[in-house]
């Protein structure tokens, strides 16, 4: 076997988790598929590069020795990237390059975008990984990414990239078949839905963790199995799993969106840019989408009229009201009934 820049990269991430299985899911691979390729490396290079012990994975001489070799060989290489992708981004005409996790904001996004003078078509590049994503904004693959992140998992921003924060945060909903005992309630509690199978995508940073946590506090261990989560929600159809929901997402006649009683599971929904012009150039935008989206998912609108008449724990502008739409009409309108003047500005780069 020929070595090559991934296999380099794989030996970096294991060195810096310390685990197979953290740098299994840093890389967006499997397990398995991890260890028989640190196998092949190993083989290639002639000995172990790491000892697996309780505590986790150390190199051993040899692998301190390559180790030492390739951070320098990838930090290169990555400069290298990052360079001619600038370069080629100064080509002439506009365009916009967008990053984004998944969310019910994007269409209104980018229609908006796409809108405004002079006519930019943005391209868009999806990920699970908000920590992916950020890591092609650093090295100028794109331009702007709307990411989430996963309370008591930070992100990784890399050094030199702008954040500015949409909402501080986000509960997350539970999506549960019709057919679900607790189908009925308005809120799920987490005792309910002990005893069910959980689908979460282990790809989406941070979030096993969340759900192991929380089933924690209460002194159960959750049954989880990995999918992603369009498959979740075939299953969630089912019956025969339930899994975490952002509360912007549509019910469906096979199931229905609730949220958990105290809202235990919350995300931070951030965008980040090389500068804080890129962040100027969209956030208002994504602000408007994002809260045109959050009125027209009912279980979400009706959070937000309890919430937001209490502590209002939403907002990166703590001391103004979440803007509501006047009726039916204001919601399906677009951008006019979402102005409310100052009502979200003032978030500050991070």
């Amino acid at each position: 076997m020929e070595l090559e820049v991934r296999h380099l990269r794989v030996l970096c991430a294991i060195a810096d988790t310390g685990s197979l299985h953290k740098a299994a899911r840093e890389l967006g691979m499997a397990q398995p598929s991890l260890s028989t390729q640190l196998r092949r490396i190993e083989h290639a290079l002639g000995g172990p590069l790491f000892t697996r012990e309780r505590t986790g994975c150390r190199p051993t001489a040899l692998g301190r020795a390559v180790l030492s070799r390739a951070r320098p060989l990838i930090a290169d290489l990555s400069a290298l990237i990052t360079e001619a992708r600038a370069v080629a981004a100064r080509t002439p005409g506009p365009h916009l390059r967008i990053g984004a996790t998944a969310s019910p904001a994007l269409a209104g996004w980018l229609r908006r975008l796409r809108s405004r003078p002079p006519g930019i078509e943005p391209t868009l590049q999806m990920d699970v990984s908000s920590n992916a994503l950020l890591r092609m904004v650093a090295e100028a693959q794109i331009d702007v990414v709307f990411v989430h992140e996963v309370e008591g998992s930070p992100l990784r921003v890399p050094r030199g990239l702008r954040t500015r924060v949409l909402v501080e945060r986000e509960p997350q909903f539970v999506a549960i078949g019709v057919h679900h005992p607790a189908a009925a309630d308005p809120e799920v509690r987490l005792s309910d839905l002990a005893d069910d199978r959980w689908m979460v995508d282990a790809t989406v940073d941070g979030e096993r963790d969340a759900v192991c946590r929380v089933f924690r506090s209460i002194g159960r261990e959750p049954h989880i199995l990995h999918g992603d989560y369009l498959t979740a929600s075939h299953m969630v159809a089912t019956g025969d799993v339930v899994t975490v929901s952002q509360p912007t997402g549509r019910t469906r006649p096979e199931f229905v969106i609730k949220p958990l009683h105290g809202d235990p599971i919350g995300v931070r929904l951030l965008l980040a840019a090389r500068t804080d012009e890129e962040l100027d150039g969209v956030f208002e935008e994504l602000e408007e989408a994002y809260w045109e989206a959050a009125w027209e998912a009912p279980v979400y609108r009706d959070w937000l009229r309890r919430r937001t008449s209490a502590s209002g724990p939403l907002r990166a502008a703590q001391s103004i009201a979440v803007p509501e739409p006047r009726g039916k009409e204001d919601v399906l309108r677009g951008p006019e009934a979402f102005r409310g003047a100052e009502a979200f500005r003032g978030a500050k780069a991070l």
